[in-house]
């Protein structure tokens, strides 16, 4: 991404060019967290556009599959030392450049970056049927780590905000993976914890040969039963937090807990079969958490 920004700014944008690079990748992916940031002022909305930003950009190096484990090791430790970079006031990626800002206004913390790129870490190496504190531990770093910084970005870094963060972010990603196991399993990758797939008589952690054991959807019920119960969890920390501030978290929530209703719904019977919520549903979630 970073040559990407380089190429369509002229080598060394100023700082207006690099926040409209970011934000036209941003709208260009169409996806749910598009809708939700779009309810922030402009500020905070750069801000989480500048976050999104680097999330995908280690995301892109752990999943390059044209790259050998080692070199993806090797450039995510580059970002480790990025971030210290970032926070000694002397970034050097356009895109640690586009998070000086934010980190300044929103007291965003150097923790939680670098939990990102350590679950990217995990990433890049194939990850089969790990064990539950393993996949907890994925989860916290991956997407609850997000969550941390973009509490404060929303503006309610409150303890119970955080508490949301901790939560939600654990639900969305188990979401995510009982949505992707025909993709990840093109990868390699099989994020289904062996204690759940051992409960259901599942022995084999080869990714195709998983999905295509007939308990796969009692498997993939119970992981779902753990989403469920982090989603509980983080509404009732809501609760307890600015209504306002958090509202694209909340329409973050019910996005991925529609989402998780719909895999439940189609129960796993055909993983290859991408389940989706139509613009019309993603509307109207909008305007429900979100504005109303």
């Amino acid at each position: 991404m970073t040559d990407t920004i380089a190429e369509s700014t002229g080598g060394f944008p100023d700082d207006a060019a690099l926040r409209q690079t970011i934000r036209e990748r941003v709208e260009a992916a169409g996806t749910s967290f598009y809708w939700a940031m779009r309810l922030l002022p402009e500020d905070r909305r750069n801000g989480m556009y500048a976050v999104y930003a680097f999330c995908r950009e280690v995301d892109d190096i752990a999943d390059d599959d044209a790259v050998a484990a080692e070199q993806k090791k090797t450039a995510l430790a580059a970002w480790h030392d990025e971030i210290e970079a970032l926070y000694a006031g002397i970034p050097r990626q356009l895109i640690a450049r586009a998070l000086q800002g934010p980190v300044e206004q929103f007291g965003l913390r150097p923790g939680d970056f670098h939990a990102v790129i350590d679950g990217m870490e995990m990433d890049s190496e194939a990850i089969l049927a790990p064990d539950m504190p393993t996949l907890d531990l994925y989860c916290a770093r991956v997407a609850s780590a997000v969550g941390h910084l973009s509490v404060h970005v929303f503006g309610d870094a409150s303890e119970s905000a955080h508490e949301v963060a901790d939560h939600l972010g654990r639900a969305l990603q188990l979401t995510n993976i009982l949505r992707d196991l025909d993709e990840d399993a093109s990868r390699g990758r099989l994020y289904l914890p062996r204690e759940i797939l051992g409960r259901h008589g599942i022995r084999d952690t080869e990714p195709g040969a998983v999905l295509r054991h007939p308990a796969l959807p009692a498997a993939c019920r119970d992981l779902a039963a753990v989403a469920l119960e982090r989603f509980a969890a983080a509404d009732q920390a809501m609760a307890r937090c600015s209504r306002r501030a958090m509202r694209p978290a909340a329409v973050m929530g019910a996005f991925y807990r529609a989402m998780l209703e719909a895999l439940l719904e189609a129960g796993w019977r055909a993983p290859s079969v991408r389940v989706s919520l139509s613009k019309s549903r993603k509307l109207w979630l909008v305007l429900r958490h979100g504005l109303i």
